[in-house]
This record gives structure tokens, sequence and C-alpha cells, in this order.
């Protein structure tokens, strides 16, 4: 269980210095996190302790993590930003 410490901490981080992340993650965790079943939600805590260039690669649908669990939530912020 995340709590409003944790999502500020969480936004906090979210702020990687390059454009691109920072336009897709601030949003993500302030407007969409709370909601994300707890598995999402630790998923997004390991997406952030991955490197700035394999996420703007993988966020940028330049690569696809090989971790699963990066690709699904990967696949959750993009889906939020490109909806069908």
């Amino acid at each position: 269980m995340y709590s409003e410490v944790d999502i500020r901490r969480l936004t906090w981080q979210s702020r990687r210095g390059m454009l691109e992340l920072d336009l897709l993650f601030v949003p993500f965790v302030q407007d969409a996190f709370r909601d994300l079943p707890e598995e999402d939600k630790d998923r997004f805590v390991k997406l952030l302790a991955c490197e700035d260039q394999d996420l703007f690669l993988w966020l940028m649908e330049r690569e696809i993590p090989v971790d699963p669990d990066l690709h699904k939530i990967v696949r959750i912020i993009l889906d939020r930003v490109q909806p069908s």
C-alpha cells in the first residue's frame, strides 16, 4: 500500500531531468498511479530504478524491455497517453 508520502516521493523521483520522461512520468504519478492495482504500482517503482537512456528507448518505442514486468508498465503508461 502506497501512502500519500510515498506518492509525493514517487512524483519527485519521476522528475528525471529529461523533458520527454518528465512529461510522461509526472502526470502519470499524479493522475493514474493511485488507481493502479498494487502489482502495477510495484512495477512502476521498479521502472523508476532504471537508467534514463533505457527508459527513453522504451517509452519512445524504439526498444522493448526484456523484463515482462517493465514491459507491462511501459505499455500501461503509453496506452494512457496514446489511446486507441
